[in-house]
């Protein structure tokens, strides 16, 4: 039986996926690696794989596409959670902020998320991340901003207390949020606020990819894509 890992994202994600695919395929993680993507829709995929693929969803959370359309499209395989609910992509986001803006008590850290209207997913897994920072990094402060909930992004520079703050979005790869949505919400033309890199093909976004593929193919089915979400942003 062929293990074939499949990275299935929206387009805007390609080149990014296709940067993990060949990490992957160095380190030898599955029989095949291969990048299925789609523009809006999922029903769009078609990928051309060998075997029951493993999926692991290019999102930084759960939502509709990893939750229900994915595993609608691709019925027969074995569905990971999405990538950004793994806990080693807080060393990516910890790496984008340190990039952007050097760590220390008077630093803000907001991380802002794409959220969701109508669920808690979304942020739960930010949360969880955000949780993690300031465990982790020596910023004085981390808080969760969203564009589709609350906190509001455009309030980002009223909530943060720090004499320096640095916005990072958490989103798997650059795109019309990342470009234009989210520096019109921050005001960033105003100055004062450092923007960070979205997770892009960060060594430790691999390694999410990874872990995650493992964690199904231990489990041998189906697994958290298509069930509930903990409290620390992964399936049970």
């Amino acid at each position: 039986m062929t293990d074939t890992l499949l990275l299935v994202g929206r387009a805007h994600v390609s080149a990014v996926a296709q940067r993990h695919a060949a990490r992957l395929r160095e380190r030898g993680v599955a029989d095949a690696v291969a990048v299925a993507t789609y523009d809006e829709d999922p029903a769009e995929l078609a990928p051309a794989v060998e075997g029951t693929p493993y999926v692991v969803p290019l999102a930084a959370a759960p939502g509709r596409d990893t939750m229900q359309s994915i595993p609608g499209a691709l019925p027969a395989a074995r569905h990971c959670a999405p990538v950004g609910t793994n806990p080693a992509v807080t060393r990516a986001l910890a790496d984008r902020a340190r990039e952007a803006l050097s760590p220390g008590a008077d630093a803000s850290v907001a991380l802002v998320a794409f959220g969701d209207a109508s669920g808690t997913d979304a942020r739960q897994t930010a949360e969880a991340h955000a949780e993690r920072l300031r465990s982790a990094t020596a910023y004085g402060e981390v808080r969760t901003a969203y564009l589709l909930q609350n906190p509001a992004a455009e309030c980002v520079r009223y909530n943060l207390t720090g004499e320096r703050g640095v916005a990072v979005p958490f989103f798997v790869a650059a795109c019309e949020e990342t470009d234009r949505a989210l520096p019109a919400k921050l005001d960033l033309d105003r100055g004062g606020l450092a923007y960070a890199d979205p997770l892009g093909d960060h060594k430790a976004v691999t390694d999410a990819i990874e872990a995650e593929f493992e964690r199904a193919r231990a489990a041998g089915s189906s697994t958290a894509a298509v069930s509930p979400v903990a409290t620390d942003g992964r399936g049970p």
